[in-house]
C-alpha cells in the first residue's frame, strides 16, 4: 500500500510531463504531492478493514480532499448522489487495489475483496480484470514468487502479454487510462525490476499516465522488494493523519511493517 503511494507521489509531478528517462532526478521532486491515486487506495484500505460499502468509503475519503486531480467521470458520480457503478475500465480499478493484496489470506480471498471494491464503481469486465491481476500480483509476491513465476501466473490466469520489456515499451507508449493500456505495462514494470526504486524509476520512464502507472508498479514493488526506509518516510510524511492512521491499521491486521 506505501508503495503504491509512493508511485503516486513520484509520477504526480509527471503526469502531465513526462520523462522517457530513468535517470530523472530528484526521486521525489520537492513540488510531488499524492492524488486521487492515494485518496481512494486509502479509501479501499478503509472499506476493507472495517466493513465499509465501498462507495460509502469512497465518497467519504473523495470529499474529504476534493481538490486531488480526480478523473472526470469519477468526479461526476463522487460529487453526486448516485451510487451505482458506471461501468468504468478505467485504470482506477488498479490503481487503488493493493489493500486487497496485503489483507487476504489466501488467493481466493484477494481476489473476492479485490471485486468487491472494484464493482463499487469499475464494473466492467476489464476494469475487474485489471484490479484482480494487480492484488494477485502482489499477494504472489508477499507469499514469495519471483518475478517468472508471476509472470507466468497472471499471463494464464488473466491473458495479459507481459512478455514486453520496458525499453521495448517506452519509446512508444502513449497516455492511456484503461486497465488494459496500463496494467500490463505497469506490471512489466515491476517484474523487471532489481529493486524497489528501480521499478518506481522503470515506472515513469515509460511515460503516460504516470502517476497512476508508478502507483500499480509500486504496490507490486513494495510486495516483491519492500520500501526502503528514506523512500517510505518520503511518502509519510506526505500524507495528512487521518491517511496515517488507516495505514497504521492495514500494516497491523496484514502483519507487514
Amino acid at each position: 500500500m506505501l508503495g503504491a503511494i509512493f508511485g503516486d507521489i513520484v509520477g504526480s509531478v509527471y503526469e502531465w510531463n513526462n520523462v522517457k528517462t530513468k535517470d530523472f532526478q530528484p526521486l521525489v521532486a520537492p513540488r510531488a504531492f499524492f492524488t486521487d491515486d492515494t485518496v481512494l487506495t486509502i479509501a479501499v484500505a478503509d472499506a476493507l478493514l472495517n466493513d465499509r460499502p465501498p462507495a460509502e468509503a469512497f465518497k467519504d475519503w473523495g470529499r474529504r480532499y476534493p481538490n486531488v486531480s480526480w478523473g472526470g467521470r469519477f468526479a461526476r458520480w463522487l460529487f453526486s448522489d448516485e451510487t451505482a457503478p458506471y461501468g468504468s475500465f478505467g485504470n482506477g480499478a488498479a490503481m487503488r487495489v493493493s489493500p486487497a493484496g496485503l489483507l487476504g489470506r489466501d488467493l481466493a480471498e484477494v481476489v473476492r475483496f479485490s471485486d468487491h471494491v472494484t464493482a463499487a464503481t469499475h464494473d466492467h469486465p476489464e476494469g475487474l480484470k485489471g484490479a484482480a491481476a494487480t492484488a494477485t500480483a502482489i499477494f504472489l509476491a508477499r507469499q514469495g514468487a519471483g518475478a517468472d513465476d508471476l509472470r507466468a501466473a497472471v499471463i494464464e490466469t488473466y491473458g495479459y502479454d507481459l512478455t514486453a520489456t520496458v525499453d521495448a515499451i517506452r519509446p512508444g507508449y502513449r497516455f492511456d487510462e484503461t486497465c488494459q493500456g496500463s496494467v500490463p505495462q505497469a506490471l512489466i514494470c515491476a517484474l523487471e525490476a532489481t529493486d524497489f526504486e528501480d521499478a518506481i524509476r522503470n515506472a515513469i520512464s515509460i511515460g503516460g499516465d504516470s502517476d497512476t502507472v508508478a502507483a500499480i508498479c509500486g504496490g507490486v514493488a513494495e510486495a516483491r522488494f519492500g520500501v526502503p526506509e528514506a523512500l517510505a518516510e518520503a511518502a509519510w510524511s506526505r500524507l495528512p493523519a487521518d491517511m496515517r492512521r488507516v495505514m497504521k491499521a492495514l500494516y497491523a491486521v496484514a502483519g507487514a511493517g
